[in-house]
């Protein structure tokens, strides 16, 4: 049961205090009304040292960590989930058009060097955030503040998001682009066919003549579409190396509470 009251001859406060059966809630010999009195005292003495202990574990809890960590996990894995999809699909794109165009498997596997250096940037972002989380001390309390834990997470989901949405773009753009690529390259038939395309001096001619009322494909034809591939490429990698460099500001912003 709950009783309210005030303390008398102190700062009129609320107080509610458990009244065991039997007992009476007020009196000067109930225990509730002495721990509030003795509370009430210190309070109006030592106020601001009460006001900067409370502080202290409100900005640097012992589970501010916590998100610090889950920044540099979720960097990590996000970004080797974006590197993971696009070497994914642009191999799957390789192969095709191993298959049309031999001689341009090792020329069209730049999507796949691309995709696999966004692993690269989640790894350095990681680092650099483990390093910055400092250990708890011998009595549990810690200066690494909640600030800078979501700092840390802010720059891990930052790298992470930016190089999961890279990957798709470099896997997708890969796989249609390469695969485009040996065709026209190829003059749209198979080498293992043909045996077009696999001997070097037919693909450096740029494939064959088409068929039947088609024009001749030539290497600069090909090479025209090669290089709009790698422009998209480029500008699809440019979206993690962004979140790559907003996080490296990210993680330099911090606080420690023994600079409070």
């Amino acid at each position: 049961q709950l009783e309210q009251g005030t303390v008398p001859g102190k700062p009129s406060i609320k107080i509610s205090c458990y009244r065991p059966p039997g007992t009476w809630a007020y009196g000067n010999s109930n225990n509730c009304l002495v721990n509030i009195y003795i509370f009430t005292s210190l309070l109006s003495s030592n106020q601001s040292a009460m006001t900067s202990i409370v502080a202290g574990f409100d900005t640097c809890p012992d589970w501010a960590p916590f998100f610090g960590y889950l920044g540099a996990a979720s960097c990590m894995i996000l970004s080797n989930w974006g590197s993971a999809w696009g070497t994914w699909k642009s191999g799957l794109g390789v192969c095709r058009m191993g298959i049309d165009y031999p001689k341009g498997v090792i020329k069209n596997i730049v999507p796949i060097v691309m995709a696999g250096v966004l692993g690269i940037y989640g790894l350095i972002v990681a680092v650099i955030i483990t390093q910055s989380i400092s250990p708890p001390n011998a009595n549990n309390s810690t200066s690494y503040s909640m600030y800078n834990g979501y700092a840390h997470m802010a720059a891990g989901l930052c790298c992470g998001l930016s190089s999961l949405a890279a990957g798709g773009a470099i896997g997708l753009i890969g796989e249609a682009g390469v695969v485009s690529f040996g065709l026209k390259a190829s003059g749209g038939k198979r080498s293992w066919m043909t045996g077009e395309g696999a001997n070097p001096g037919d693909a450096d001619a740029g494939g064959v003549s088409g068929g039947p009322g088609g024009d001749a494909l030539t290497a600069e034809e090909s090479n025209k579409l090669y290089v709009g591939l790698l422009i998209m490429l480029i500008f699809s990698e440019a979206l993690a190396l962004y979140g790559l460099i907003v996080a490296l500001i990210l993680s330099q912003h911090s606080y420690s509470c023994k600079d409070a």
